[in-house]
């Protein structure tokens, strides 16, 4: 994953924390654990004074964070035997009147649990707020820790589930912040808010009935799913993200309590449907928010989505497209290549130009020094000919070593690929990973400095980010500059379900730089000749709306294209159950007739040859 791209998810088994925010562990008294405690609690014989409600509050903070609990009574809704956040869910048959307070909570154990579903049980131990992400703004999760348990008995009937659905899934997603920013001591308001609506269930068994699949089942075993039908829905089945105002309230992640060595996961693609009832317990993680633990999986319903194919272009259209490869390396399994090929040949068409991004350097992600990438580029040509394709030819220029982010080691770069039968490429001496690109010339004479080249590669706004790369191309006689791109991931910006609210995008200031630099280079070309046709492409890492393509298009030196489709269409990625656009193709005013298709072969997928949909234009210099 790019990224895209949001940066690449660490993997799940994840050393747990138990962290207190600096601003509520001021404010807490911390009881001092009795004796007993300090050695592990004893297990209870009887029911304590205080109830689930009691433990989980009106807030996201238990009002008894840090302290001992005793004999909190419960029955056992699910367990969880496998990862690094082994425990069990507890949930109270017996609620109290306050739809504010959760009647559930998650038992952290650390070892395997030998309690049962069904199990009524009482619980000794410490509550503890655990953020899976504390310094990413991940929300908490309330949980009993260090627990010793007594099984009063077993095979009792479990609390009826909430049903989770667009009846009662508000449709406004996130509170307002108190002073710090933080929503964590905001009273709860689960009728207004849908993240209050979730934390007001937060351990208890949901349930979500005939949803439909909105995001492909992933390598850790994991879906989402549409549970309020009013989010907008895409052409093919996903949920459209298309504004920072208005995130789709009914996005849930789905997991499994079993480990799928013992219960096979579904593999779904977008647009399928879970039919009848998925119920578990509504737990929260760092890679999504609110999860439904499956206890109880739906059917799986094939939609049959299908890899689309790209109109034929005739033979007068120049056709460019852009293709994020994900971290193409020649170690990669020829499978890849070959998957990869497939869709440039069939799916794309063979275009004339295309602008790669995330080609690797010629031993992947082994940090030795290498730069060049003629292995990688020679492998991926060599498999688009075995696919029916046309003799590539290729132009880019080496990174320096370490210097344009990615996967350490991988000096992931842009590559144009062009059909010279169809196009012809203009070599213009001087290009370096150091040297920027020029515009020399005014009129029909204007012309690069150096092509292929990099626009401005020293400016700190490309710090461990890659640059863009520029090349001067001649179709019919016409010509054409094309820049290729692969803007700064989003690694490090808030997830949308943060407890901060609005969550920060941090990464959005450089992308705003880079952006402003390249306008200024589009600008500088339309000032030389205000007929020059400028194609620019790639990974731009950020939405239509952003802030980032303001800046890029400008006094109008370039329009996106993505805008130009029907709104069901505008998407080349998805990304926490939101199918989003972070690929672009914009092209400059003279470039007026202009037929732009995002292809989805891939984001709608459970298996990917990347994780981007590539993108192709028909253009008539």
């Amino acid at each position: 994953m790019t990224t895209a791209a949001p940066a690449p998810r660490p993997r799940r088994a994840l050393l747990r924390a138990a962290i207190l925010p600096a601003g509520l562990a001021a404010s807490l008294v911390l009881v001092p654990l009795p004796a007993a405690f300090a050695a592990g609690p004893a297990a209870p014989t009887e029911a304590g004074p205080l109830r689930i409600h009691d433990v989980q509050g009106t807030t996201r903070i238990s009002p008894q964070a840090g302290k001992p609990v005793t004999g909190v009574p419960g029955i056992v809704t699910g367990v969880r035997a496998y990862g690094s956040s082994k425990g069990f869910w507890i949930q109270d048959p017996n609620p109290d009147a306050d739809p504010a307070t959760s009647e559930g909570v998650f038992v952290f154990t650390g070892g395997n649990p030998t309690v049962k579903v069904g199990d009524s049980v009482l619980v000794s131990g410490k509550v503890t707020e655990y953020y899976p992400s504390f310094s990413g703004g991940s929300q908490s999760v309330t949980e009993i820790t260090g627990p010793a348990v007594t099984v009063v008995s077993s095979g009792n009937p479990l609390p009826a589930p909430v049903v989770v659905d667009t009846r009662n899934i508000p449709g406004t997603y996130a509170p307002t912040a108190g002073a710090d920013g933080s929503i964590d001591q905001v009273a709860l308001n689960p009728e207004k808010y849908a993240l209050d609506f979730y934390e007001s269930l937060e351990g208890m068994l949901v349930e979500v009935k005939d949803v439909r699949v909105v995001q492909a089942t992933d390598k850790y075993n994991e879906l989402w799913v549409a549970a309020d039908k009013q989010d907008q829905r895409s052409k093919r089945g996903g949920v459209l993200y298309e504004s920072y105002a208005e995130p789709n309230v009914g996005r849930l992640m789905v997991q499994q309590q079993a480990a799928v060595s013992q219960q096979p996961f579904p593999v779904a693609n977008v647009g399928d449907v879970l039919t009848g009832t998925t119920s578990g317990p509504l737990d929260y993680n760092q890679f999504g928010g609110y999860t439904l633990v499956a206890g109880t999986m739906g059917a799986l319903q094939d939609n049959h989505l299908q890899r689309e194919v790209t109109a034929k272009a005739s033979d007068r259209e120049l056709t460019l497209a852009t293709y994020n490869v994900e971290n193409l390396a020649p170690g990669n399994p020829d499978s890849k290549f070959a998957e990869l090929a497939q869709g440039v040949v069939t799916n794309l068409r063979s275009p004339d130009v295309v602008a790669l991004e995330e080609i690797q350097d010629d031993n992947g992600s082994k940090s030795d020094g290498t730069v060049d990438a003629s292995q990688t580029v020679a492998k991926f040509i060599a498999a688009i000919k075995a696919a029916g394709g046309p003799a590539y030819d290729w132009r880019s220029i080496d990174p320096q070593d370490g210097k344009d982010g990615g996967e350490p080691g991988g000096n992931i770069r842009q590559v144009f690929l062009f059909n010279p039968q169809r196009v012809s490429f203009t070599d213009i001496a001087g290009g370096t990973a150091t040297t920027a690109v020029g515009v020399a010339g005014t009129g029909a004479d204007t012309a690069l400095t150096a092509s292929p080249g990099r626009i401005e590669p020293n400016d700190e706004a490309w710090t461990n980010s890659r640059k863009p790369l520029v090349g001067q191309f001649s179709f019919r006689g016409q010509k054409v500059f094309v820049i290729a791109n692969h803007f700064n991931s989003k690694g490090g910006d808030q997830g949308i379900d943060s407890r901060f609210q609005a969550p920060a995008r941090s990464s959005e200031v450089q992308r705003v730089k880079q952006a402003t630099i390249e306008q200024a280079f589009v600008a500088k070309l339309l000032a030389a000749d205000k007929e020059a046709r400028v194609v620019s492409l790639g990974d731009f890492n950020d939405y239509q709306f952003s802030p980032a393509l303001a800046a890029l298009t400008k006094d109008g030196v370039l329009r996106d294209l993505v805008n130009e489709l029907p709104e069901t269409e505008q998407y080349s990625y998805v990304y926490q159950g939101n199918s989003q656009v972070l690929d672009h193709i914009l092209v400059s005013p003279e470039v007026g007739y202009a037929k732009y298709d995002v292809v989805h072969i891939n984001a709608e997928f459970a298996e990917q040859a990347s994780d981007h949909d590539p993108q192709v234009v028909r253009i008539k210099p």
